[in-house]
């Protein structure tokens, strides 16, 4: 029996057709946008309400439109870098939008690069809109402020490539409303940042606005039909050879492509074990009783790596291989009991099926394999807990061993947890969090600093999507790069719960290398009183704390005012300057 597309993919494919005939057919229709606000609509339904970035004189006018809308609010960040941070942790915690960050030429698009390149490298879909010089300039090629003083009016755009899937220049030459639509449909169906040039006299053109009631498709084209089934039989055999004796691995792409909803229809249809990896943290609700754990290659818990490793069959989905994802690349899993499905093909052991993507084959896969659970469910899966451990002779000393399941503690449903480079990227790793909570961290890219700027762009989508605190763990040394953007937070009431790990410098790089050298070193700022100096002097409330033994720490959780969250509120956590959570040790033990 031939696989049936499903009725989302099909309405996609559709309204696909129906772009791609509109094209074929383009004239002016009656009614007709400026092409700043054509961006804007397209903009708004696809459920983006927040715009971040800086002003420069070459986006301004287009910046008017945007505080003159009544849908989309412009954030305003102390800088362009901060600003790409945020609109990645607006996507990530949005799941069904995108992030977006307005910057001007040259020199603000360049301060954004490096949150751009985070967000292609972690796949997530952020708009880069930049206000460029007038078509006019652009062909006389006069030397502008913010260019090069060579005529090079295109070298912004030739670096942007190696960082965004698409690039598209905006002028009154092309079908400006077909490549606004295509730059945004491959943007949210592959999930990478894509790349916009607004030229300043483009920003009120006028062009037809008839496409715009045609719907962008957010999911990937229909798998092809026969290779589909050809790929549910041979996945179907696989499973019956083992006897149901499979395992699930989720990872990163489950969050990004947006299958959670099919992946657990598969998990509960089936029964199979499901263990997630780092970057898949929180991919499906830590409670589940079927879900094991974290595997992360050889530094996996003994008794989960046992489990993993000896299944007869591995299905992976969604799987992202890179160093820290994987323990080292240390996953003892032969080829030969693997199958990945990904967003845009399936790999079933040493074969490769292009275009059969998970989106659509997960229905059908459960379909296929709920016949095992029987036998599935019968597998044995630890609970994952873990427990705070008792202070050995009296010690009050904060350590990661302590911290790290204490504050599991304190996590409630449908919180937003971020976790920054380093100590808090790996220390809550073994933690389990609640359900409906969602773990935001940067594993791949490792920016030092991301996860502040991250933090602001979450703190509007969890508003937006009804979740619940925003709580955030950076390091001391992380937030000096990037502690501008408390100032946004506080202007616009947020409320996070910032815990500040004060451990005298980097320690992720000490245990890396450099244990003892000065350059690890950071200055110790006066913690309690950034709230102050960047906004909540002029009267936003917010209240600061230093907690440097474990009594106070319990003190501080227990407190039902702090844990309401109704204020922005910082934390500084005093701990020793060379504890690390076990995770990170064996990491950089590994790298060693």
């Amino acid at each position: 029996m031939s696989a049936q597309p499903t009725s989302k993919a099909l309405q996609g494919e559709v309204n696909r057709l129906k772009l791609e005939l509109h094209t074929m057919h383009t004239e002016r229709g009656t009614s007709e946008i400026t092409v700043a606000n054509y961006i804007l609509t397209r903009l708004v339904q696809l459920g983006v309400t927040k715009m971040f970035g800086v002003p420069g004189d070459f986006n301004l006018a287009f910046l008017d439109l945007v505080e003159d809308h009544k849908s989309i609010d412009w954030v305003g960040n102390c800088n362009e870098l901060n600003a790409a941070y945020a609109a990645d942790g607006y996507a990530r915690v949005k799941q069904t939008s995108l992030g977006v960050v307005t910057t001007t030429f040259g020199v603000g698009e360049l301060s954004a690069m490096n949150g751009i390149a985070g967000a292609f490298s972690e796949m997530v879909p952020v708009l880069h809109l930049v206000g460029v010089p007038s078509t006019t300039q652009q062909k006389a090629r006069p030397i502008l402020h913010h260019t090069l003083g060579d005529g090079r009016y295109d070298a912004y755009t030739i670096a942007s490539q190696q960082f965004t899937i698409m690039q598209t220049s905006l002028n009154k030459d092309s079908d400006v409303a077909r490549l606004i639509d295509d730059t945004l449909v491959a943007c949210i169906t592959r999930a990478r940042p894509v790349y916009m040039t607004l030229p300043t006299d483009m920003v009120y053109e006028h062009i037809s606005a008839e496409r715009l009631k045609i719907p962008l498709a957010r999911h990937p084209a229909i798998n092809d039909v026969e290779t589909e089934d050809f790929v549910l039989d041979v996945i179907e055999e696989r499973v019956k050879e083992a006897g149901g004796d499979v395992i699930i691995l989720v990872d990163a792409c489950v969050i990004r492509f947006e299958v959670q909803d099919e992946v657990n229809d598969l998990l509960r249809s089936t029964g199979f074990p499901v263990y997630a990896t780092p970057m898949g943290k929180t991919a499906i609700d830590e409670s589940y009783e079927r879900y094991g754990g974290v595997y992360i290659g050889s530094i996996t818990q003994p008794l989960v790596k046992e489990r993993v490793e000896s299944a007869k069959l591995i299905l992976s989905i969604g799987l992202l291989s890179s160093d820290f994802n994987t323990g080292n690349f240390s996953y003892n899993i032969p080829i030969r009991r693997l199958i990945e499905l990904h967003s845009d093909h399936t790999r079933i052991q040493y074969a490769l099926f292009q275009g059969v993507g998970m989106k659509q084959l997960l229905p059908k896969l459960t379909e296929r394999l709920k016949q095992f659970h029987a036998n599935a469910s019968k597998i044995p899966v630890e609970p994952f807990t873990s427990m705070v451990p008792k202070s050995m002779g009296g010690d009050e000393t904060i350590v990661h061993s302590h911290f790290w399941p204490r504050v599991g503690q304190f996590f409630q449903p449908k919180d937003v947890i971020i976790t920054e480079t380093g100590t808090a990227n790996f220390g809550i790793m073994n933690i389990p969090l609640p359900d409906g909570a969602k773990l935001v961290s940067q594993i791949l890219w490792g920016s030092i600093g991301w996860s502040v700027g991250s933090a602001l762009g979450a703190a509007f989508a969890a508003r937006e999507t009804g979740k619940n605190r925003v709580i955030l763990f950076v390091g001391e040394g992380s937030l000096q790069l990037t502690v501008q953007e408390l100032s946004p937070m506080i202007r616009h009431g947020l409320t996070p719960i910032l815990f500040v790990i004060n451990n005298a410098g980097y320690t992720i790089e000490k245990f890396i290398h450099g244990k003892y050298r000065k350059y690890n070193n950071v200055d110790n700022w006066k913690w309690t009183g950034l709230l102050d100096t960047f906004g909540c002097n002029s009267g936003k409330p917010s209240k600061s704390y230093t907690v440097s033994t474990r009594t106070e720490l319990d003190r501080l959780l227990n407190n039902e005012e702090f844990g309401a969250a109704k204020q922005i509120q910082l934390v500084e956590v005093v701990m020793p300057a060379l504890d690390a959570p076990d995770v990170l040790t064996q990491t950089a033990g590994q790298k060693a």
